[in-house]
Order: C-alpha cells, then structure tokens, then sequence
C-alpha cells in the first residue's frame, strides 16, 4: 500500500526538516511514505525483484546523504527521489554493460526478448529521457510523476500544489515538445533507429 502523506500533525516539510537534524522516527516516516512508489517504479524498470530492493535501498541511502542539499520550495520530495532512482537506475545498466557475463544457450526461450529487441527498448528509454530532460523542470516533475510515477492527475497536482487543469496544461505542452523533438531528430536522421 502506497502512502502519499505523513501521519498526522506532521507536514511532509516538517519531516524533511526532522530528518536533516538526524531524528530516526522522522527518517523513517519519510521512508515508509515513499518506498512503495519508488520500489515499484525501479520493478517496472529492471523487472528483477531482489536488484529493485538493492536499488530502492541505494536511492533511500541517496537521498539521505543528500538531504540537506534538498530545498523544500524547489520541486516535491517524490518527484526527487524519482530523480535519484532514475540515476540508480542507469548506474546499474552501466555496470550490466560494463561486466556483465552472459551464458549462451543454443535456443532463446521464447519468454525472454531478444538481444536486438532488448537494445531497442533500451535505446528508445535512453532518448525518451533525454528528450523529456529538455522539457522546463516543472514539465518534467509532471512527466515523471504521471508517466513513471504513474500518478493519476488528482494525485499530481495535489503533490505540485497546483490545479488539475494547471497539471493538464503542462502535461499537454510537455508532450507536444517532446514529439516535436523527437521529429526534428528524426528528421535529422538521429533517431532513424526508433521509427
């Protein structure tokens, strides 16, 4: 079950604060607000239980070392630690690439992708995020907590502090920017491996 607020009589910014001074009990109140989300958004990414839970943990550890890099009136705590679970992400694909050992079969079962499909997604992902990284900072905190987070509309603008047709706007424009790059490069022949 996700929980999207803290307990009573604490706002979310009173925990943060709490946390930076070091109290356990408001650390862990953070924590247990979050995990869900960030766990299920890691699942969906590296499709690998115990790597997800290894990789949660790291964005939790993350996020408290740098806790007090964090400002409140920037952007919802949430939408960081997606930030910092992306990143997480990513470093584990690098060392995959990097030193991974692959046992060779002499037929693929038919339940496992292809290598060749299994780079084109990957591929695909690498650009999706590169283009939605050229969107305005709180295009992408909508694009992030409604496409990743997998947030309803509701749920976004409540943690944006904004209206739902506020949150549509942005989420309209962010996904109108986002195919008009993706033609210009295609156009320009970098994305010819993705049509």
């Amino acid at each position: 079950m996700e929980a999207t607020t803290a307990r009573p009589g604490a706002t979310e910014a009173q925990l943060i604060e709490r946390a930076r001074a070091g109290e356990e009990r408001a650390i862990a109140e953070l924590y247990h607000c979050h995990v869900d989300a960030i766990y299920c958004y890691i699942l969906t990414r590296v499709c690998d239980r115990l790597v997800a839970e290894d990789l949660t943990a790291q964005v939790f550890l993350k996020a408290l070392e740098g806790l007090h890099t964090y400002r409140i009136t920037d952007r919802p705590f949430r939408a960081w630690l997606y930030r910092i679970a992306y990143a997480r992400v990513v470093d584990h694909y690098r060392r995959q690439k990097l030193g991974r050992e692959v046992e060779l079969h002499e037929e693929l079962p038919d339940r496992h992708p292809l290598p060749a499909d299994c780079l084109e997604v990957e591929g695909e992902w690498a650009m999706a995020i590169d283009l939605i990284a050229q969107l305005t900072d709180e295009q992408q905190d909508v694009i992030m907590l409604r496409f990743i987070g997998e947030m309803s509309l509701a749920d976004v603008a409540k943690t944006l502090a904004k209206s739902v047709g506020a949150v549509k706007a942005l989420q309209h424009r962010a996904l109108a920017t986002i195919s008009r790059l993706r033609e210009e490069r295609e156009a320009c022949g970098d994305g010819s491996r993705t049509g």
